[in-house]
Parts: C-alpha cells; structure tokens; sequence
C-alpha cells in the first residue's frame, strides 16, 4: 500500500511547460519562437478576419433574405403526439388541454409564442384543446373524434378591422 508523501504521477503522464525567453541555449531564447518584430510579436492581439486592409471575405458575400424581428415562433404538436400520450397515462381524455397541461405532460417542452396544432397521424380520443393556431385537417381530425379546438389566434380580417 503506498503513503500519501509517495504519491506521484504515472511515468510520462506529465510535461513540464515550456519556459521561454530564457537565453539561446534553451532553444527558445530571444523571439521565444514568435518570429521577428510585428503585431504578431506581441502580447495582446487578437486579430482574427483581418486581411491586411483588404475588404474582408465575410463583408466581402452578399447579404441573403430578410430576418423578420417580430416573427412568431411557435410550438408545434402532432395529433400522434397526442394520441401517444394518452394511450401514456399522461392526458386524460375529454380534458381540457391547453399550453401548460400539455407542458406538465411532457407532450411539449415549452410555450414559445403559442402552441400551432399540426394534423400529422390519428387521433382515437375525444380531447378539448386550447391552441394559438390549429391546421383545417387537425381541427376537422379531432372534431370527428368526438373532441374540440379552440383557436385563440384573431383572425386577419378582425386585425385588419
């Protein structure tokens, strides 16, 4: 068993760190291996993109499309979603399910703008939603189950009026 004041690390498991500037005979005295005078010899730059005062390359490309500041990011759920988390134990049927139910149920991770209801898969259970923005395909699939949805998004032409 070995003592604590024995302790040392493996066999060539460490490297001492190289000290520069430290005369010739070291191998990197003087420039300490930075080359010769310049910017580049000093301490302190950071000069990453920079050409030389040449236009750099990415001012260089053209700019592409618009970035709509005031867009709406929504989160998206699947009839199969559903359908899988109540076939789960997670959603009642005939329960009224809005942003934070489905949160609490692990269907969504989380509300961003609003919930938009997509019409991809089956849906068996009659269920009583409460979305932002739902598909004519999901809102028509889950009515014929037997539920409801409720979209609270306006529509254009009441923004509009």
């Amino acid at each position: 068993m070995t003592k604590l004041n024995e302790l040392a690390p493996q066999e060539g498991s460490t490297k001492n760190r190289m000290r520069v500037g430290r005369g010739p005979g070291s191998g990197k005295g003087k420039t300490a291996g930075r080359g010769v005078k310049g910017q580049k010899a000093r301490s302190g730059v950071a000069i990453n993109g920079f050409e030389g005062g040449q236009m750099p390359l990415h001012m260089r490309m053209p700019k592409r499309g618009f970035n709509n500041p005031f867009r709406l990011e929504f989160a998206e759920v699947n009839l199969w979603r559903l359908e899988q988390a109540v076939a789960a134990g997670k959603l009642k049927a005939g329960a009224e399910l809005g942003a934070a139910e489905l949160i609490a149920a692990g269907v969504l991770r989380r509300e961003l703008d609003g919930v938009k209801l997509l019409g991809k898969g089956e849906i068996k259970t009659a269920l009583k939603l409460t979305v932002y923005s739902a598909t004519e395909a999901a809102i028509k699939a889950v009515e014929a189950a037997g539920g409801s949805v409720t979209v609270t998004k306006k529509a254009k032409a009441q923004a509009e009026a």
